[in-house]
């Protein structure tokens, strides 16, 4: 069967751990794109144009999958009403819990907390009273700090919201349709291109969800355990080029 799309994971995937994509990294992107196939990343970032330049895909699924774009059109949404999840903002606010949200329309991560003193290169937030909130979200994360936390979010999670714990103790709150796999077959349906006709990569658990839907899956070399388990192949480490290598050797004609 032959190769029609690519979905990369950018951190711990294509990213190296400096968060650039090397040179190299870069041809080989641009020659499977110029050999016919579409290449997308698939992140749980809701901004990814200062570390994955937009001339560099054909599409994204951003947001672990609430949202995946054709260059400005947007091909696919899930988002949480603020009814839907507002009674929980506060709940986590309460147990002093750091929560922040995101809406599809001006990239701002309203918070309970000062953001910048966890990652440094986010300044674009503004602290809010969660009762307050008129808009609908969706993406919510959370930083789980103290020992009840987990419990207190498990205890308060709405109907109808996806729960995702990642490998740095960032916990993601989503549509239960946001998820990388179902962003990434509507891109795959907007270009006619079926689920055997994909390659994916990954290395966190998040990812498992996208190769499950993919033809071929593989994990990086610095992937958890349990994705490596789930994957079709392992490659080398995002540090040393492990997609752009494994593509290079895998791949006729690029």
């Amino acid at each position: 069967m032959k190769i029609k799309m690519i979905a990369l994971d950018l951190d711990g995937t294509l990213l190296r751990s400096d968060k650039t994509i090397s040179d190299y990294s870069k041809s080989v992107i641009q020659k499977c794109r110029e050999s016919g196939m579409k290449v997308i990343y698939a992140t749980v970032r809701g901004s990814a144009e200062n570390v994955a330049p937009s001339e560099l895909f054909d599409g994204c699924v951003k947001k672990s999958g609430a949202v995946a774009y054709v260059g400005s059109q947007l091909i696919y949404e899930r988002i949480m009403p603020i009814d839907t999840v507002r009674e929980f903002l506060i709940a986590c606010d309460k147990a002093g819990i750091k929560t922040a949200l995101q809406t599809n329309t001006d990239g701002v991560h309203y918070t309970n907390f000062n953001v910048s003193e966890v990652w440094r290169e986010i300044t674009n937030y503004k602290k809010i009273d969660f009762s307050e909130i008129n808009f609908d979200t969706d993406k919510i994360y959370t930083i789980a700090d103290t020992a009840d936390s987990l419990d207190i979010m498990k205890n308060n999670l709405p109907k109808g919201v996806y729960m995702f714990i990642s490998r740095d103790d960032l916990i993601f709150f989503s549509h239960e349709e946001a998820v990388k796999s179902k962003a990434t077959a509507a891109l795959a349906e907007h270009w006619g291109i079926k689920p055997e006709e994909i390659i994916c990569f990954g290395d966190d658990l998040i990812d498992i969800d996208l190769f499950e839907y993919c033809g071929i899956s593989v994990a990086m070399g610095n992937a958890l355990i349990e994705v490596k388990a789930a994957a079709d192949f392992v490659c080398d480490t995002n540090d040393n080029d492990g997609v752009a290598k494994w593509l290079e050797t895998n791949l006729n004609g690029i």
